[in-house]
């Protein structure tokens, strides 16, 4: 990753209170334009929201989410590792910034730093990989700045507004990521 002064953020674990900022943002098409979720508007119920927030708390769901929060104590998005693959020691991430006043300013790549760390240092994952529209032009020159290398085009690999579309695949090895 290129050497640049990153804004500080906390990883934390969700707490019931982040339901709701979390179903606010959710409201936002812009904000879940590129987010696998369901065509539906609002995507998600309170009580749905409620619920997966609950499921991500008690570990029942396959994902180890955290909130993103600023040095300031602003709870601004949720990272997470999904599909972890323990015998071959690599998981999907997933981010969004929510919180849209806090896009472009660096805390997304802060975040992604963190969850890395802890992805390789904690889980000793070997790989972390992702997808990403590969119209998401923002989000895919952010994953290159913290140093994920393109591993290929997964053709018409989601279904978004009643079109499928291509994802872009990419991963980083715990020997590429420089802490």
């Amino acid at each position: 990753m290129k050497t640049t002064q990153l804004p500080i953020v906390k990883l934390r674990e969700l707490t019931m209170g982040d339901a709701e900022d979390r179903y606010q943002w959710c409201l936002d098409k812009e904000v879940t334009k590129h987010l696998n979720m369901p065509e539906k508007h609002p995507p998600f119920s309170r009580e749905e929201t409620r619920k997966w927030i609950k499921m991500c708390i008690n570990k029942t769901n396959g994902y180890e989410q955290k909130a993103i929060v600023t040095e300031e104590g602003t709870h601004i998005g949720w990272i997470d590792l999904k599909n972890i693959d323990k015998l071959n020691k690599h998981a999907e991430l997933g981010i969004a910034i929510g919180d849209k006043d806090y896009w472009g300013r660096g805390y997304g790549l802060a975040a992604m730093k963190e969850m890395l760390q802890w992805g390789f240092n904690e889980l000793g994952l070997n790989k972390i990989w992702l997808r990403v529209e590969v119209d998401n032009e923002k989000a895919i020159k952010s994953y290159l700045r913290m140093g994920y290398v393109e591993e290929g085009i997964l053709r018409q690999d989601r279904l978004r507004n009643g079109e499928f579309v291509d994802r872009l695949r990419m991963s980083i090895l715990q020997s590429e990521f420089l802490m």
